[in-house]
């Protein structure tokens, strides 16, 4: 891997379970050509994680089962490796950036004491409407979508109940919540969080592409789960909002790209500061 390039460690929390989620990652990392390179790190399986001086930018993927149990030795060691970044960043005028996915999203929020972290009532699927929060509004992650923009959802666990004054003190942000739900009573949960200038975090899942969720449906199992737990009319809407160029194609066309250029950008500009 040259270190002439901008250097990237894909952090693959999926525990060697079949996704899309790495395919729609590195699909969107090779946009980036030539100017970056990437290498995968097998978290979960393997207990793989980066040495810090060799990779600019982290990208920490979704991932199956309760984000609030790890086997006691790959989940210690990725919370050390948050602790060591986010020390790397105090003290060094190059920083690490950091971009959370859903599972690891979750393990972020709990680590940094931001919210609790609870079971949904079902499972949350699908083409869903994500709403940016006042800060959402400024915030580079989301330039360029709307609001609401839309997003693939896939989760069994949900972030909330923040803690404000913990947000506060460490100077992090609510950038986006869910849907608004106007026939049911619960929480909304928190979709995305700006934790520092150079680590952000969504639940939802940036990188899906429509390609990603058709195959899924490929299952016939998956599939009739997805429509029975819709029904007929949301399951054909859903796959209308797929075809929708303004919809999954733009949220995949837009934030993880955004991310991508905000750090380059923030890497090239400081290394050439301190190469004067």
């Amino acid at each position: 891997m040259s270190k002439k390039k901008i250097t990237i460690a894909l952090l693959d929390m999926y525990n060697g379970e079949p996704n899309q989620g790495m395919r729609c990652i590195i699909d969107v990392i090779s946009r980036f050509n030539p100017i970056v390179d990437f290498k995968i790190f097998d978290v979960r399986g393997k207990c793989e994680l980066p040495e810090i001086n060799l990779f600019d930018i982290y990208i920490s993927t979704g991932g199956p089962g309760n984000p609030l149990i790890g086997d006691g030795t790959w989940d210690t060691k990725y919370y050390e490796f948050i602790d060591a970044l986010t020390k790397w960043n105090t003290e060094n005028e190059i920083k690490k950036h950091v971009l959370f996915i859903c599972h690891s999203f979750q393990m972020a929020c709990k680590h940094f004491g931001l919210a609790e972290i609870t079971k949904r009532n079902d499972t949350s699927f699908g083409v869903m409407t994500i709403h940016k929060t006042k800060e959402g509004l400024l915030d580079p992650l989301f330039e360029g979508l709307s609001d609401p923009f839309y997003a693939i959802d896939s989760r069994d666990y949900q972030v909330v109940q923040p803690k404000l004054s913990v947000f506060k003190k460490k100077g992090a942000k609510i950038i986006s919540l869910e849907k608004i739900r106007d026939h049911v009573q619960y929480e909304r949960a928190i979709m995305a969080v700006r934790f520092t200038d150079y680590f952000v975090g969504t639940q939802f899942h940036p990188e899906a592409d429509p390609i990603s969720f058709v195959s899924h449906l490929r299952n016939k199992e998956a599939k009739d789960k997805i429509r029975n737990m819709k029904g007929k009319r949301k399951f054909r809407n859903m796959l209308e909002d797929l075809m929708d160029d303004d919809k999954i194609y733009r949220t995949n066309e837009t934030l993880i790209p955004n991310f991508l250029r905000t750090a380059i950008n923030d890497l090239i500009k400081t290394k050439k500061i301190m190469s004067n």
